[in-house]
């Protein structure tokens, strides 16, 4: 969601910041801004409504100096984006400036005890009210900045990741969370402060990640970070090396991230299955399942959370664990489940999923299961994030990061785990025959070589999205494993291109969205030669019968699907159930595509933010 900057030390802190700002863009936002302590002014707060180019703009003319300071991108919660919504927050005595990423729930109380105080807002923001009250409490019970905060968290009820400054305090950075992400970048004599790694990479790559309740104070010369909680008691942490590069965060000659990292999917699989899948002795091997094999193999139940394409990639888990395990599965998207009131108990394991480690309704979801007994295993690509460390154990897809907002090796990241865990899980219990398991470790090992073959008709999807570009809506369909790539495909187009489409099981088209075929509702279909495959011509025949136009997905040398359909795309042939990691790509390309030709902003499609960490 919003993204936050800070930095202290001898460098000029607005370069830090501004460059900071850009590396979190992918975030999501919808207004900017910063503050400093200049050398010649003191405190300075800037603000803008738009990009992070449009404050760069608004400061051209103003004093920027100084070697500390903080900035933040905004994704408008409460209160509509503009300039005196943005952060950072300025208190009443003007002394104090605050930026802030999470939700406080109680703020309508905290405000109106306030303003009978006299306390005057500016904003419709809940963040305003975190500011002003830490500053009544400095005024009003004397106190320092340290203590102000510590008291005044005591009193917020919600999520926040959150950085101050104080005017009065000026060689100090107060920062603190609970629930929402917050690094601390640790150099020499000099601190970062950040919503992930990302903004701090370029200058070290010792960080801290902060847990909930903490408070960390970077002080100016200091060598080490100090870290207390609400009680005001000493907390220590150690200092984590981060596996993140400049070059992962850039475009590399791309004109953008979702195209890159779609062609990284290749490369990501492989290094997703390095030192997992030993293809030589026809092998998958997962820690995760040597060190917790008891709980995962007694398990009565896998239960997967999970929300938007980790939802995705979770039906197509339920039914890999169901048809390899023999054990039962159910997918539940996390921000019910956490609501529900769910039956579970110690012999369920539940599996939560998220790309960033730092989604809000998984990580209640995750606290629900364990308070009920459940084992938690957690499958996440960021390391250090949130529902690492508030899992039993797990598996980090490791596909490096992911900057692009519409997820894309990601999903085929967490298709691939999911798939090793069932394969791993189902060799321990006897539950797949031998010859079975080594041709899908061999297949699997084969996918990112099937990928480069897809990937190749990059142009031929360039070309046929020109064709479909005009479309107000598109219908999606698959069966079987491939249904929810269909599911997938549709959300893609949806989040980029801003055009409405709907994913179905094929079966269920006439059960209702067959009437909405004409011929100005282009329908994709995931037609590969498997089990289902004659069932999936009919469906295309019932397509073209009511006059539809077909783009299919067919496997290769499938003369009988091109001949019907009005354009298609050829995948390599593999196993039923590895079909998704290849036939999700042409999906992915063609809304990627379409949004190029329709001028969308493909990396920050609007609304949208890549880690949600507020309900």
């Amino acid at each position: 969601m919003c993204g936050i900057v800070g930095y202290i030390g001898k460098r000029q802190a607005y370069p830090v910041l501004i460059k900071g700002l850009k590396r979190l863009e992918y975030r999501g936002y919808d207004s900017a801004g910063v503050a400093l302590i200049t050398d010649t002014k003191g405190l300075e707060v800037y603000k803008t409504k738009g990009k992070v180019a449009d404050l760069e703009e608004y400061v051209k003319d103003k004093d920027v100096s100084g070697t500390i300071g903080i900035a933040h991108t905004r994704w408008a919660t409460h209160g509509e984006p503009s300039s005196t919504n943005a952060h950072p927050h300025i208190s009443c005595s003007g002394n104090l400036a605050l930026i802030h990423n999470g939700i406080i729930e109680n703020y309508t109380v905290l405000k109106e005890a306030l303003q009978r105080h006299g306390v005057v807002f500016k904003s419709s923001t809940d963040t305003e009210v975190l500011v002003q009250l830490i500053d009544y409490i400095q005024q009003h019970v004397g106190t320092d900045l340290l203590t102000a905060v510590r008291l005044a968290l005591r009193q917020v009820i919600g999520a926040y990741a959150i950085a101050i400054l104080d005017r009065n305090e000026p060689n100090q950075i107060i920062a603190a969370r609970k629930s929402s992400p917050l690094v601390i970048g640790v150099g020499e004599e000099e601190f970062f402060l950040g919503s992930d790694a990302s903004p701090i990479i370029e200058y070290t790559d010792k960080v801290v990640y902060l847990d909930d309740n903490d408070i960390a104070v970077l002080r100016r010369g200091a060598k080490e970070a100090e870290f207390i909680n609400f009680d005001n008691e000493k907390i220590e942490h150690d200092v984590k090396t981060v596996d993140l590069n400049l070059g992962q965060i850039e475009k590399g000659g791309y004109p953008h991230f979702m195209l890159k990292e779609i062609f990284e999917q290749p490369q990501a699989l492989q290094d997703c299955m390095r030192g997992r899948v030993n293809v030589e002795a026809n092998n998958v091997v997962l820690s995760a399942v040597i060190d917790y094999r008891k709980e995962l193999l007694n398990a009565r139940r896998f239960i997967i959370v999970a929300c938007g394409t980790s939802w995705h990639a979770s039906l197509i888990g339920k039914q890999l664990l169901e048809n390899i395990c023999q054990i039962p599965a159910e997918v539940e998207y996390a921000s019910e489940f956490r609501y529900s009131n769910p039956v579970i108990d110690s012999r369920d394991v539940v599996i939560a999923i998220s790309q960033s480690g730092e989604t809000a309704d998984t990580l209640a979801a995750i606290q629900l299961a364990k308070e009920r007994g459940a084992f938690i295993f957690g499958i996440c690509n960021a390391i250090g994030s949130s529902i690492p460390r508030a899992t039993q154990t797990g598996c980090y897809i490791h596909v490096g990061p992911e900057i692009g907002v519409a997820s894309t090796k990601a999903f085929t990241g967490q298709v691939t785990v999911l798939t090793m865990l069932a394969l791993a899980l189902g060799k321990a219990r006897g539950t797949i025959k031998n010859e079975d398991y080594v041709r899908l470790v061999q297949e699997l090992d084969a996918i990112p070589e099937k990928m480069k073959k897809v990937l190749e008709q990059n142009d031929r999807i360039r070309d046929i999205s020109r064709v479909f570009t005009y479309a107000h809506n598109f219908l999606y369909l698959g069966r079987g494993y491939n249904y929810p790539v269909a599911l997938e495909g549709a959300l893609k187009l949806k989040e980029i291109s801003y055009i409405h489409a709907e994913g179905y099981p094929a079966a269920e088209m006439k059960h209702g969205p067959i009437a909405l075929i004409d011929a100005e509702m282009p329908v994709v279909i995931v037609a590969t030669q498997n089990p289902l495959y004659d069932k999936l011509m009919s469906n295309i025949q019932e397509i073209k019968a009511r006059g539809g136009r077909v783009i299919a997905i067919v496997t290769e040398g499938d003369e009988k699907v091109k001949a019907l359909a009005d354009e298609y795309v050829e995948l390599p042939k593999t196993v039923e159930c590895l079909e998704p990691l290849i036939s999700t790509i042409p999906l992915q390309l063609l809304a990627y595509h379409i949004a190029v030709q329709k001028g969308k902003n493909v990396d920050q499609p609007r609304n949208l933010a890549k880690s949600v960490t507020v309900e």
